[in-house]
């Protein structure tokens, strides 16, 4: 469970990393990677934040608890490091794979007639867990989607903190000393620690081995520059430690300084270009067009898209600074998009047409245009089983072509609603790209 070669795999995931096999691979279940003597970070297998862990030598410090379907894991890999009582949970945000797993720190607290762990977050985190239950099944739909999980289901019992602060606090315990900062980036409620003893740097989801998430379709507002801000500030404390929310710690001040300023370019670089657009007047759709990124950025092991997507924060900054409306008045007071398809089916001669024109634009790789074709054929006729092949198989190409999980969720999700109107959970009808509309 305590596994010193994990650190070892680590630090060659810098010239070669990919999350799914270089890291994750090597993964079984919830395993401690030693920092020193006195700091550790528990990594587990799956999509699941790091967890850390501060011996003060009278008490523990946890940064993020896990999920609660971790907790059992990272609970039993703590006490195979240590068995100090746990004195404080740090959240570095509400999200549920870090700031679940607390009860059973608490149950074990009560179960040895210790008080139970003061649970601390920036203040952001009520309003968070407040929206959670209002919007409970609209995040079971939309965290099914993203993950491919069917029937997911979302909590709706939290463990608040005990303790809320806004914008700094520091934290003593026994002899060490944390410095907990507020920051703004993939939530509102972020928290990154600072432990100067050990120039180590606790980012939470700040840095999480991929390109940023900022800018989740399905999601609340992200926050790209206030996040590039946050990475700043960090690397102005010049740690030699960096552990981050997902993925393995970087050692080293010259690979934790290189980290954080090439993400914050990759975030400012959005930001800026974005908002330039914008004070231009330009419309989304060319935004999205003309934002470019300093050659090879995305190819850093660190800031591959396989999360989120570039041209999702396009459209995030967009939204934070200008609101829904894109610029098209088409869209401002739109036609339903069933009677759109309607119409436009009859203009060009039926929903076959379109059909067809949809996997005309498949085979010639055009995925964008075969995907509003396809989309359009079925609204105009949801029966049409020809149709829902081509749409089916327009999406699993989409899907394919996508290196984030996110793009690759919703567009596996749709082709599994054709898949399902054609009464079939398989294979399509639909080999490749060779298709004959009759």
């Amino acid at each position: 469970m305590i596994n010193e070669e994990l650190r070892t795999i680590g630090d060659a995931c810098w010239e070669r990393f990919d999350f799914g096999r270089d890291w994750n691979r090597h993964l079984h279940g919830s395993q401690v990677i030693p920092i020193n003597d006195h700091l550790a970070y528990i990594a587990s297998k799956g999509v699941v934040g790091n967890v850390t862990v501060l011996n003060t030598g009278k008490g523990l410090v946890v940064f993020d608890s896990g999920s609660r379907n971790t907790a059992a894991a990272i609970h039993k890999a703590i006490r195979a490091w240590s068995d100090q009582p746990i004195r404080h949970v740090v959240y570095t945000h509400g999200h549920l794979d870090h700031a679940f797993g607390t009860p059973l720190f608490d149950q074990e607290a009560q179960q040895a007639g210790e008080p139970k762990p003061e649970v601390i977050g920036q203040a952001n985190i009520r309003r968070r867990f407040e929206r959670y239950q209002n919007s409970a099944g609209w995040n079971a739909r939309i965290n099914g989607r993203q993950f491919k999980v069917a029937g997911f289901h979302w909590p709706e019992e939290y463990r608040y903190p005990d303790r809320f602060y806004e914008e700094q606090m520091i934290l003593e315990c026994g002899d060490c000393q944390v410095e907990l900062n507020h920051g703004m980036g993939e939530t509102d409620d972020h928290t990154w620690s600072w432990i100067a003893q050990d120039r180590t740097v606790i980012t939470g989801d700040f840095i999480i081995w991929a390109a940023p998430n900022a800018g989740n379709p399905q999601k609340v507002q992200r926050f790209a520059h206030q996040w590039a801000q946050a990475l700043r500030a960090m690397a102005a404390k010049k740690p030699e430690v960096l552990v981050p929310g997902h993925g393995p710690a970087v050692f080293g001040a010259d690979r934790v300084a290189t980290l954080l300023d090439d993400t914050a370019t990759f975030l400012e670089t959005i930001h800026d270009q974005t908002l330039e657009g914008m004070n231009q007047g330009l419309p989304l759709a060319d935004i999205v067009q003309q934002v470019t990124l300093p050659e090879g950025l995305l190819d850093r092991p660190y800031l591959h898209p396989t999360y989120d997507d570039p041209e999702f924060l396009i459209r995030n900054v967009w939204r934070l600074y200008g609101g829904w409306y894109d610029g098209n008045p088409a869209h401002l007071k739109p036609a339903h998009p069933d009677t759109l398809s309607g119409a436009l089916a009859e203009l060009c001669g039926g929903a076959q047409a379109l059909t067809q024109a949809a996997a005309r634009y498949l085979d010639q790789g055009d995925l964008r245009l075969a995907g509003h074709l396809s989309e359009m054929a079925v609204r105009a006729e949801p029966d049409n089983q020809e149709a829902h092949r081509v749409r089916a198989a327009v999406n699993q190409e989409r899907a394919k072509a996508e290196t984030s999980l996110m793009a690759r969720g919703i567009f596996t999700d749709a082709a599994n609603a054709s898949l399902k109107a054609l009464g079939d959970d398989g294979d399509p009808g639909y080999p490749g790209r060779r298709v004959g509309i009759g």
